[in-house]
C-alpha cells in the first residue's frame, strides 16, 4: 500500500504544477494539490518501514479524505460544467474534481487495506486470490 501512496502523492503533484503551469502561474492556489501529495508523499515513505506503517497509512488516509472532501464546496459547478455550462474558473473546476475522483479512489484502496489488515490478509494472500 505504500507503493500506491507514493502514486497518489505523485499524481497529486502532477495536478498541482499542471494547473499552476497550465493557468500561467495566475494562481498559488493551483500547488494546493502539490502540497497535499507532499504530505502524502512524506506518509509514503514512512509506510515502507514496518514500525511506521500503520500510523502513516491511516495519516495518509485523512489526508486522503480531506483531498475528497475539499473540493464538495464546487460540486454544483462541476456539474454545471458537465452540463455544458460555464463557471468563473474552469480550470479550477476541472482540478477540484480531478482532486476529489484521485482521492475518491486513494481512499477506497485505503479502506480495503484497513479491513484486509483487520481480516488478517497478507499482500501475498491477496495476490494469490
Amino acid at each position: 500500500m505504500a507503493n500506491w501512496t507514493i502514486g497518489y502523492a505523485l499524481a497529486l503533484a502532477a495536478l498541482g504544477l499542471g494547473g499552476y503551469f497550465g493557468t500561467g502561474r495566475a494562481s498559488l492556489t493551483a500547488l494546493i494539490p502539490l502540497w497535499l501529495g507532499l504530505a502524502v508523499l512524506l506518509c509514503g515513505v514512512l509506510a515502507r518501514q514496518e514500525r511506521w506503517r500503520k500510523h502513516a497509512m491511516h495519516a495518509a488516509a485523512v489526508l486522503g479524505l480531506l483531498g475528497f472532501l475539499g473540493p464538495l464546496r464546487v460540486l454544483p459547478q462541476m456539474f454545471g460544467l458537465l452540463a455544458g455550462g460555464s463557471a468563473a474558473h474552469p480550470a479550477a473546476v476541472l482540478a477540484q474534481a480531478i482532486l476529489m475522483l484521485l482521492s475518491a479512489g486513494f481512499v477506497a484502496l485505503c479502506v480495503k487495506s484497513f479491513v484486509d489488515a483487520r481480516r488478517g490478509k497478507t499482500d501475498a494472500d491477496r495476490r494469490s486470490a
